[in-house]
């Protein structure tokens, strides 16, 4: 499966209620940004099962300033609509199908229990 550019208008039909997707954050100019991108669409190919997203953080400003991004390229993860993981810095092809592994294999209803919890303390 190819990478899809996300822009403020396509995010949210592009992340899904159930299932996962990666937003990769990036910038054209940006060397180590370049040297994930081979890494990100690889990994892409090897798992069609998830949508594999680019932010240009350089076009969509107010989309990357929305999740704070301050470092790039930064990676978050979203699982049945909820980020299960957002960090700065490359993954190597490894890192990356481990986590991807790890986000498949999370037990969601533990997930949010934990969520419900939270939310019902913070009330």
């Amino acid at each position: 499966m190819a990478t899809i550019d996300i822009t403020k208008e396509n995010f949210r039909s592009q992340i899904p209620d159930s299932g996962i997707a990666l937003i990769d954050f990036w910038a054209e100019w940006c060397m180590p940004c370049n040297r994930f991108t081979p890494i990100y669409e690889s990994a892409a190919q090897r798992h069609p099962d998830v949508v594999f997203g680019k932010v240009n953080t350089d076009e969509q400003q107010e989309l990357a300033a929305g999740f704070k991004i301050r470092s790039i390229p930064s990676l978050v993860v979203f699982r049945d609509g909820v980020i299960m993981y957002e960090k700065a810095g490359i993954l190597n092809g490894r890192q990356l199908d481990a986590l991807i592994e790890n986000v498949k294999n999370t037990d969601m209803q533990a997930v949010q229990n934990t969520i419900s919890t939270t939310l019902s303390h913070n009330q």
